[in-house]
């Protein structure tokens, strides 16, 4: 019984810094999984506003209040593989017309389309070198899952992301 006095203290103290660290751990999920999250983006897609390999910081707030609106940079759930995300502008919201170049490496061919209620069209703004609704059509608004809002890293591109007028 001495023995187990001896180590009550030791015990008491790792069962108190391991309640700490699993209220930090649970803090951490779920501010990530319903306020701000951190993505590293990767590819071209979104040149010259994002460069491949930055840090941004996004926000859940807008996207879960369906305040997302044309301009604004968003990580969504990609159509093609569920199992990636990635980042792309917003040009048009339910109920808009949006115009777009069809390929423009073959023609300047145009066409236009409403996009749908509950859907959003998304375009990277390297337009040469993206994969977006130009390809597969507007996208379901629940696919949305966050807007940008700061670049991270690295320092030196450390910027908050103002909307962009969509043309």
């Amino acid at each position: 019984m001495g023995k187990l006095l001896e180590w009550m203290p030791i015990v008491k103290d790792a069962l108190h810094k391991t309640a700490v660290a699993v209220n930090i751990l649970c803090l951490l999920h779920v501010t990530n999984a319903h306020l701000f999250s951190v993505v590293k983006l990767v590819g071209p897609s979104m040149l010259p506003a994002f460069n491949n390999g930055n840090f941004v910081l996004s926000e859940r707030i807008t996207s879960r209040s369906g305040k997302v609106r044309s301009g604004d940079a968003v990580i969504i759930r990609s159509p093609e593989d569920p199992t990636k995300v990635v980042a792309k502008r917003v040009k048009g919201v339910g109920g808009d017309v949006v115009s777009y170049v069809v390929d423009l490496n073959k023609s300047d061919e145009q066409r236009t389309v409403e996009v749908p209620k509950g859907h959003v069209w998304i375009e990277g703004d390297n337009i040469n070198n993206s994969r977006d609704s130009r390809q597969f059509g507007a996208v379901p608004y629940a696919l949305v899952e966050s807007r940008i809002f700061i670049v991270v890293w690295p320092p030196e591109d450390f910027r908050l992301i103002r909307k962009y007028k969509v043309m």
